[in-house]
């Protein structure tokens, strides 16, 4: 039945211990599992400070069981987990390779529409329940696992460094502020905190796009004015916008060019898995989305993936829902433009405004101000480690990977790649994991094989040294 009480805190001896029963996975391996799961580490919720920091505990403890050394650090008040286990050879020659996942997790609510409680992992039709079960601790306890089990067989042949964080779900600032200032870096990063495609087809995401958010209040004059005594001759702010807009709105899928500058194109490997994914229009209808254009739904991958986009995400002036014949003077609105890897966040956001300045009527006033900003990220496909990586998924999952790129803002990649770290970027969740959403899963086979995937990365990583 779902739960409808607050999950209670860390150490509160009443708290539910009932061993999950999948056969699975090993018992000791749920176990220690579960012990992760019941950490209640809510980044969003300050009364829940606490937990984060024992997840983060709980993460340094794993590395030490497993040979290493690690120590739980205050980076600017958000903890990081950080831990090294060494090559078994002792050869300090050997690669490095950087292992992150993020061991803070979503709010649980709504609790009524969870079957189970979500801080108790539980097995229920081959898959594992709970919060943070596939985002981001079960996939963090497969690299952890791995490590452990090559460690202990001594054959482990790259140097590990973990580098985990805590607040994830609410920035993810701190990891990327502790890289920049990193001036050891290593060969190799992996992060297993995405999905597959659908069942056992594995992707490798080797890109995200950047993001410039900006604030635009426009303005035509000093009060609003009666439209039937001054329409037609006032200039009203809200027609303003309208053109100002214009400058910077696609047209064909594709901004003006000023906006495209330094596109990094995919490559012919690349085109090819984008060919193997969902068709664009199933895409766009799973969504209830229309094509804003013809050739729409046949360029989806190219436009989510490799194109930047601009999206105005809100306006406000005038009176919308009341009848007033009023003419407005003032309007705000946001709008944000996702940059396509290669792009530079300092060269396209002044264009962005000049455009739009340009393109407004004599007479507008605008206002603009940028709130945010991120790089994109891109990833060499051909670069030895994820060739490396390419063939040891191939082994360990028995298929090849998709190579994809990711529509979205990851800000931990655009940081890797500014110190030459290559990234595996990959997961395995589902379509169906109901990421950040109420009864949480995994598929339960695919916690062994997600160890057996990272160990195999491991091994291969061997050869970059």
């Amino acid at each position: 039945m779902a739960t409808g009480a607050e999950p209670k805190r860390v150490g509160d001896a009443l708290r539910s211990r009932t061993p999950v029963d999948c056969p699975a996975v090993e018992q000791a391996w749920l176990d220690e599992l579960s012990e992760f799961i019941r950490i209640p580490s809510v980044s969003a919720d300050a009364e829940r400070a606490a937990d984060v920091q024992q997840a983060g505990q709980w993460v340094c403890d794993f590395v030490r069981r497993a040979g290493g050394k690690a120590e739980l650090r205050d980076w600017q008040g958000h903890p990081l987990a950080l831990g090294e286990i060494p090559a078994s050879s002792g050869n300090g020659a050997a690669p490095t390779v950087i292992c992150y996942g993020h061991f803070d997790v979503q709010p649980p609510a709504p609790l009524e529409l969870w079957q189970s409680d979500p801080f108790e992992a539980t097995a229920r039709d081959g898959r594992l329940y709970a919060r943070g079960m596939a985002d981001d601790k079960g996939q963090l306890y497969m690299l952890l696992k791995a490590a452990e089990q090559l460690s202990r067989d001594n054959a482990l042949p790259v140097n590990l460094r973990f580098c985990c964080d805590g607040e994830e779900e609410t920035g993810g600032h701190s990891i990327v502020d502790f890289l920049a200032a990193d001036e050891r870096g290593g060969d190799a990063c992996v992060i297993f905190d995405t999905a597959m495609l659908e069942r056992d087809v594995p992707l490798f995401n080797l890109s995200t796009r950047g993001l410039v958010y900006f604030h635009v209040r426009l303005t035509t004059g000093d009060r609003d004015l009666h439209s039937g005594l001054y329409g037609g001759a006032a200039l009203n702010a809200l027609h303003a916008l309208a053109r100002s807009l214009d400058g910077v709105l696609a047209r064909n899928g594709r901004l003006p060019e000023p906006l495209r500058a330094g596109i990094a194109p995919p490559t012919e490997e690349e085109l090819a898995a984008w060919a193997e994914l969902t068709p664009g229009a199933e895409e766009l209808a799973g969504q209830g989305a229309r094509p804003m254009d013809p050739r729409a739904a046949e360029e989806f991958y190219i436009r989510t993936f490799a194109e930047p986009s601009l999206d105005v995400n809100g306006i406000e002036g005038g009176s919308p829902r009341l009848q007033k014949t009023v003419l407005p003077v003032e309007v705000h609105t946001n709008l944000s433009i996702r940059l396509a890897p290669g792009q530079n966040p300092e060269q396209i956001a002044p264009e962005v405004e000049r455009l739009l300045r340009e393109a407004a009527p004599e007479g507008a006033d605008l206002e603009v101000t940028r709130l945010s900003s991120a790089p994109p990220g891109l990833v060499d496909p051909s670069s030895p480690a994820v060739q490396l990586g390419l063939e040891a998924f191939e082994r360990a999952v028995g298929t090849r990977p998709l190579l994809v790129r990711s529509g979205g803002t990851l800000p931990i990649v655009p940081a890797l790649a500014d110190k030459g770290i290559p990234t595996i970027l990959t997961g395995f969740a589902l379509p169906d994991s109901n990421i950040h959403a109420p009864n949480e899963n995994l598929l339960a086979d695919y916690l062994p094989l997600g160890v057996k995937a990272a160990a195999e990365l491991y091994t291969a990583f061997a050869k970059l040294g």
